[in-house]
């Protein structure tokens, strides 16, 4: 039939006939090129409350909470974490801005959640709490960041201290800097982007010389750590967690009580695949605006 087809076309005139050679033309080269790949559109990838709250104890007196449910707020990965993994480990971690209410005696504090890329103004203040699903020792190390992406004066030990319970258990929430001390204050200096945090959760504590001061960590100390214990990350927030100021329980669990599973869930979820199941590493930016 393509014969007689082209045979028929060529009985046209010479312009019927030069639009049909092109047209055919055309067609044959669109059949025998390859198709052409679509560039894949990201997952909307997301998790709820429960792939963390699952190790925290049930309390079925009271009426349990619907579950919150998280998007992935980090860069995505060529390979997706498997969240559902025994491989991968997972850290809660939810960021407070503090301001206080009242005066004298009737002074407190209160405590917004933010997510984890907030901008705080110079003044504003500022905590955070920790919290794993699985026992551990927690370590924070911090270091100032600059707009270059260097880091620039001391890296220091800053929790614990001497005399500091830096055990972690699902439900027990550790708060940096601990509820006795001034929260953090954003006093950025020149060119400064922020403060760099490093978490680090261990199996068994870490044999340091504690005081009662922040202890001063070598780079060569501190490229060791990150060495053993890093590796890829991925951070969930909370969908409609920001704002929400802190509840009394979560005020609580930072010393004899333990929350439940109907307690709120941390604001942001760090699911880490690290080279070593005897401890994971993670960096956290406290961003700072002038």
């Amino acid at each position: 039939m393509l014969v007689t087809w082209l045979l028929d076309c060529l009985s046209y005139n010479t312009d019927n006939r030069k639009n049909i050679v092109i047209r055919l033309f055309l067609l044959i080269l669109a059949v025998s090129l390859p198709p052409v790949a679509l560039p894949q559109q990201p997952k909307d990838r997301s998790i709820t409350s429960d792939d963390f709250n699952r190790s925290r104890p049930s309390l079925k007196r009271r009426p349990v909470r619907p579950r919150k449910t998280y998007r992935l707020a980090s860069p995505p990965l060529a390979k997706a974490l498997d969240v559902d993994s025994p491989s991968t480990l997972k850290v809660g971690v939810t960021l407070w801005k503090v301001h206080r209410e009242g005066y004298g005696r009737e002074a407190r504090e209160i405590a917004n959640r933010v997510e984890v890329d907030t901008k705080f103004h110079e003044g504003e203040f500022i905590r955070l709490t920790i919290e794993s699903p699985r026992a551990g020792y927690l370590y924070v190390i911090d270091r100032d960041w600059f707009t270059d992406g260097s880091s620039g004066g001391q890296t220091n030990l800053i929790f614990p201290q001497r005399g500091e319970d830096n055990r972690l258990e699902a439900g027990k929430l550790i708060d940096i800097p601990n509820q006795d001390y001034a929260p953090f204050k954003a006093s950025p200096k020149a060119n400064q982007a922020g403060e760099m945090l490093t978490i680090i959760v261990t199996s068994s504590p870490l044999s340091l010389p504690l005081s009662g001061d922040p202890l001063p960590v070598s780079s060569t100390q501190l490229a060791e750590w990150e060495k053993k214990w890093s590796g890829m990350t991925e951070r969930f927030e909370m969908n409609g967690g920001a704002g929400q100021t802190r509840t009394i329980e979560e005020q609580q669990a930072t010393g004899n009580r333990q929350l439940t599973r109907d307690d709120p869930p941390p604001q942001t979820i760090y699911f880490l695949a690290p080279r070593s199941s005897d401890g994971l590493l993670f960096n956290l930016l406290l961003n700072y605006v002038r």
